[in-house]
This record gives structure tokens, C-alpha cells and sequence, in this order.
């Protein structure tokens, strides 16, 4: 089962896809959106399930898929709770500024909760005032749940996963540090993350989707040049399971909550990075100095991952950098006046 949200109000119209990603019908009589099937997961699934089924076969009305049609498949969210799964990621970028890592992040996940009331859509530009902040992208891959009670366990928590999809975390890296040094975690360094064009569900992936982990590599491009590819199978400290019931422990998670892994990152730096950072973590570990800039206006991005025939399995997040140029509340009123003859 594949889904995506076509750009509708604030939180999309839900369609079914296909399973190669060039077809999709309209999943309204279902439910009106994402959000609204995963309250309603035990009616509204199966339904679900028998649409895509249906599109595949002919039985139901066929459109072209148009990515650049599609919000992130939860354009919002009640909660995004973001981990740092991958722990050989977070020891290179402490190692390069000369701190030591605890020995609990082994044991015990970081996670920090991020803005989830405006996600970017896969294909839209990623839009700042300036490109001095550091602009960097995080390629990882996120579940979103049902209903989860507080207190879920790990054994327990992989029951509450219905869908996965891809994530581009964008991160303000120069905003970042002296933000976190302050102690109160992330807010102006995290402005708002694109998701995949289509939300699969774990049945769909096959064998790639084992230990609530999936076993495939995540592919990123910088301005059309490939960055990285490792697998997000390997070097998973925490599987899904596990970061759920670390978001679950004192608090009930409401259905649709999104639980990212992290930024992808294995320890054979031969496979490139998900990540501007940790290339020049390595930089600065091996040479004394940084060398890789940061993103800057008119560049692009692109993470995607595929199957074991190099078919897309989520559809890529495709995005730009662009200037963002504020508009004051004078400057609304005066264009909405000249806009009725004055």
C-alpha cells in the first residue's frame, strides 16, 4: 500500500498509488486525509489496502501521479519526534569539536521534538532570508503510527507502526550551535522538514523492512551529484521500535505522530554521508580544517531510495534553495487594496 497527500487546504486530499509510482486515484470516499485514516486505522486499512489493489488491476479510475502535486503525506502533524539512531554519526561530530560522547547515547536514544505544524511538500524549495546559516540537508527514514499508548514497549511498539517514508531534515548548522549551547534544544536551527511523495506501508516493502528497520540504501544528491548512499539497515543502534517506546515512555503518542531515525550514517565512510556535516566532521578529523561548504541559493538536493530492480520506492524529495523575502502586514494590505482599485 502506497499513499500521498495531494496539495488540498491544510491537510491534503489522500489519494492511493501505484506501486510503481505512475498512477493514482482519489482515496476520499475512504478517508478525506491521512490524518483522518490513521485515526480511524482499523476501518479505514483494509479499504485502503483494496483501492491500491484496485488501481493496480484497472478496477479503479486511474490518474497520472504527479509528485509535484503532493504535499509530505502528513503536510501536518500532531507530533515529530526526531532520534539520533544512528550513534557512529553523532561520535564523529562530537569528536571533531573536541567533546567526549557519554557512553549512555549507546543505550539510551537522544531524541528532540521538532516543529510539525508546517512540513514542506517533496518538490518545494527549501526558503530562508540568507544562505549564511549553515544550510544543510539530513536524508533519513521516519515511521508514522496509530494510537500508542504511554508506557509501550519496544516488544510491543512495532504493532504501531503503519507507514514509512523518507525525510529531509534540514538543518541551520551556524544557527545550531549556539543554539544548543544555550541547553533547551532545537527551535530557529530546525525550520520546517519535506517528506517522501508516497507513505508505505511495512508489509509493502518486503524484506527490506526486517527488525523494524529497513534494509536499503538511502541515496542523496547535491546539485545533481551523488553524496551518499548508505544503508539504513546497517549501524541502526536504535531500530523504530526501540524510539518509539523512548517517545512513549511518560506520554501517549495520538496517531499520526512521525519518529525519524536520524540522519542515515554508516561507519564505512565509503559510502558517503546523508549529510553536508558529518563529510566535514571528517574534513576536520583528517586535515585540521573544513573544506565542504555548506548550501548555498540555487542549489539543489535530492534523496531517494530504491528497491532490489533500482525502482523508486517512495518517489524522491527534490528540492532547491531559495531566498525567502518577507512581506510585511503594510505591504498585505496595500497589495489587497490595489488589488480592489485602491
Amino acid at each position: 500500500m502506497k499513499l500521498a497527500s495531494y496539495k488540498h487546504g491544510r491537510d491534503g486530499r489522500l489519494m492511493a498509488v501505484s506501486g510503481d509510482l505512475t498512477k493514482a486515484t482519489s482515496a476520499e470516499k475512504i478517508a478525506p486525509t491521512l490524518q483522518y485514516a490513521l485515526e480511524h486505522w482499523p476501518d479505514c486499512h483494509l479499504q485502503l489496502e483494496q483501492l491500491c489493489k484496485d488501481l493496480e488491476t484497472g478496477k479503479a479510475a486511474p490518474q497520472p501521479f504527479d509528485p509535484k502535486q503532493c504535499a509530505s503525506p502528513l503536510p501536518r502533524a500532531y507530533q515529530w519526534a526526531d532520534g539520533s539512531a544512528y550513534v557512529n554519526h553523532v561520535e564523529l561530530v562530537r569528536k571533531a569539536r573536541g567533546a567526549e560522547m557519554p557512553p549512555s547515547f549507546w543505550t539510551d536514544p537522544l531524541m528532540y521534538q521538532g516543529g510539525s505544524d508546517s512540513f514542506l511538500g517533496p518538490m518545494d524549495d527549501i526558503v530562508f532570508a540568507q544562505d549564511d546559516w549553515g544550510i544543510d540537508f539530513e536524508g533519513e527514514v521516519a515511521v508514522i503510527t496509530d494510537d500508542v499508548p504511554m508506557g509501550t514497549t519496544a516488544e510491543d511498539a512495532g504493532s504501531h507502526i503503519k507507514l514509512v517514508m523518507l525525510v529531509n531534515d534540514v538543518t541551520l548548522r551556524y544557527i545550531a550551535q549556539p543554539e544548543l549551547a544555550k541547553g533547551f534544544g532545537f527551535l530557529q536551527s530546525k525550520p520546517s522538514s519535506a517528506f517522501s511523495p508516497v507513505a508505505v506501508s511495512p508489509q509493502t516493502l518486503g524484506a527490506a523492512w526486517k527488525d523494524n528497520k529497513l534494509h536499503l540504501p538511502l541515496l542523496s544528491y547535491w546539485n545533481g551529484e551523488k553524496f551518499g548512499e548508505p544503508d539504513a539497515g546497517v549501524d541502526m543502534v536504535f531500530d523504530f521500535a526501540q524510539l518509539i517506546a523512548h517517545a512513549a515512555k511518560t506520554r501517549p503518542l495520538c496517531a499520526g505522530t512521525i519518529i525519524g531515525s536520524g540522519t542515515v550514517s554508516n561507519v564505512d565512510r565509503s559510502k558517503g554521508h546523508s549529510c553536508i556535516v558529518e563529510k566535514r566532521m571528517l574534513e576536520k578529523v583528517e586535515h585540521g580544517e573544513f573544506k565542504t561548504p555548506f548550501m548555498k541559493f540555487g542549489e539543489t538536493v535530492k534523496i531517494e531510495m530504491l528497491d532490489a530492480n533500482g525502482k523508486s520506492i517512495f518517489g524522491a524529495i527534490d528540492q532547491k534553495v531559495s531566498q525567502y523575502q518577507y512581506v510585511s502586514l503594510a505591504e498585505r494590505r496595500a497589495a489587497r487594496r490595489s488589488g480592489h482599485g485602491g
